[in-house]
């Protein structure tokens, strides 16, 4: 194999370890959306069910049920409060069925679970609430540099993974870009996003418990000590391994978890109307 031909096949491997990865993260998280079917009269219902909702007005919840016999009602409270819980019967339009969740500001919480009817017998959806969060929207100019670099962060972590198992001489070069990518996707980028879709800059430590700001600290740190062992000695692989090992552990961690959200028992017990 020539020198050229092995450097296609090792990017092209940190490509597609790179997308899994990014995959993996993404669809495991609090905010990917509930998907199931529940089976009325041999007939089954499939459905999916929102954790994330962005912009103004209120999350849609939507099932296509073609049977004009079934109905069906939302059951609903803020999370993280002491509200009562509100059942709304959801209104048809042709196949399927649907309303609105009240709209909350950025970080705001709603559980929700959704019932079918049909002669007097009751299907539900989901046995536990699903809980979405709202967020604001995030202006793309902003979001789609934040995304560029934290892929690319993976894709060169992924790459010298790659690099210390082939025995390459290259890792100093891609821990530079690691560093620098994190930091301008993670730590400058990263923070307007968090502004703009929930309403602060860091809630991380040591203001709070966000694991996306913490994850992305951690890394950050480790891959800057690791660019600097480099710089001293470019055939270590210590410490570019124990940056790869905790870059593998902070992307394992689903996006999103114990991300920012309002605790709606430290104010007033309310039940918000609809919007119409």
């Amino acid at each position: 194999m020539t020198k050229k031909t092995k450097n296609i096949v090792l990017w092209g491997l940190a490509v597609i370890l790179t997308l899994a990865m990014a995959t993996y993260q993404r669809t495991t998280g609090p905010t990917w959306p509930i998907s199931g079917e529940v089976t009325i009269d041999n007939n089954r219902v499939g459905f999916t069910l929102l954790r994330s909702h962005g912009g103004n007005g209120g999350a849609p919840v939507s099932v296509v049920v073609n049977d004009k016999s079934i109905t069906g009602e939302v059951t609903y409270k803020r999370y993280k409060s002491y509200d009562k819980l509100t059942t709304v019967a959801m209104t048809r339009s042709g196949d399927t069925l649907m309303m609105k969740l009240p709209h909350q500001a950025p970080a705001g919480k709603v559980e929700y679970t959704v019932t079918l009817r049909k002669g007097g017998k009751l299907f539900k959806l989901n046995d536990e609430p699903v809980v979405l969060r709202y967020k604001g929207a995030v202006p793309a100019y902003i979001l789609i540099p934040h995304i560029f670099f934290m892929f690319f962060s993976m894709l060169f972590g992924m790459r010298v993974l790659l690099e210390l198992f082939t025995g390459g001489n290259k890792s100093g070069y891609y821990a530079k870009i690691i560093t620098v990518c994190v930091f301008v996707g993670g730590l400058i980028l990263g923070p307007i996003v968090q502004k703009y879709a929930f309403g602060a800059y860091w809630t991380g430590w040591p203001f709070g418990h966000d694991m996306t700001d913490n994850k992305t600290l951690f890394m950050f740190i480790f891959w800057v000590i690791a660019w600097w062992q480099l710089k001293k000695n470019p055939m270590n692989k210590l410490w570019p391994a124990i940056a790869i090992v905790v870059m593998f552990a902070v992307y394992l961690v689903p996006h999103s978890t114990m991300g920012s959200e309002i605790d709606y028992t430290k104010q007033p017990a309310k039940t918000e109307k609809l919007e119409p």
